[in-house]
């Protein structure tokens, strides 16, 4: 199963305004609107980290890249990725031409993080360091962008930084909230794996821990001692016939 961690930055909108608080800024004030400058990635098991831009290399190439990847991914994990970097992504491949990549699943940990847990904050840098894992580079906010606009190469060099240390938090965070992901795609079911075996990372160090029960059947209950996932087996064990009202 080919996992695929992904992080974009974007450039800021850029239009006149009269004020700087509670404004509502129209098309006729847009002046040039924000767009992909940059994207890290990492395949799920791989040391290296790949970083493209706008400053690094042409814009078109950049855009390919990222299609050509999302296109050989068979799930992509991203922190706010489903509202924020694959829509901004999309919008880069239509402008560009491409048709959509082939499916794939998303690992949204944003969603994994809201629906699981009340952290005092649902920032990725505080998840992380609360968990005990690596954290955001500290960057110069606003400034390094209008930095990266101009066309300032240390500037450039820091978001890279940036930018890639993100992939690298966000796919730590994913191997710390793997037992807690629901709806994770079948890594057995891309394996080819006919036995049963954990459905999140795959493994078949499967502990049995009493049953797992639906309306008209039951199933083996596992929990994975690789993981912490628990699971439930393949085969059914037992069924009830539901007869309609009449």
């Amino acid at each position: 199963m080919k996992l695929l961690t992904l992080d974009i930055e974007t450039s800021p909108n850029l239009a006149h305004v009269w004020g700087l608080w509670q404004q509502n800024v129209g098309l006729s004030q847009l002046l040039e609107s924000g767009e992909v400058i940059s994207f890290a990635a990492k395949w799920y098991g791989d040391d290296l980290v790949s970083f493209y831009s706008s400053f690094h290399n042409p814009k078109e190439l950049m855009v390919e890249v990222a299609h050509d990847l999302l296109d050989k991914a068979d799930a992509v994990i991203h922190f706010n990725g489903a509202r924020f970097d694959i829509p901004h992504l999309n919008r880069e491949f239509i402008e560009a031409g491409l048709t959509p990549p082939s499916p794939y699943a998303q690992i949204d940990l944003l969603k994994v993080v809201k629906k699981n847990f009340r952290f005092p904050s649902n920032k990725l840098d505080y998840v992380t360091k609360a968990l005990g894992l690596d954290h955001k580079i500290h960057n110069s906010g606003h400034t390094l962008w209008v930095k990266c606009m101009a066309g300032d190469f240390q500037a450039w060099e820091e978001m890279k930084a940036y930018n890639m240390q993100d992939v690298v938090i966000t796919e730590q965070l994913y191997g710390k909230l793997l037992p807690w992901i629901t709806g994770h795609p079948s890594v057995g079911l891309y394996d080819g794996t006919e036995e049963d075996a954990c459905t999140n990372c795959g493994g078949s160090n499967l502990q049995k821990r009493g049953f797992a029960a639906t309306s008209v059947s039951k199933f083996q209950q596992y929990r994975c001692n690789d993981c912490g996932k628990w699971v439930r087996g393949n085969k059914r064990l037992s069924s009830v016939e539901i007869q309609g009202v009449k």
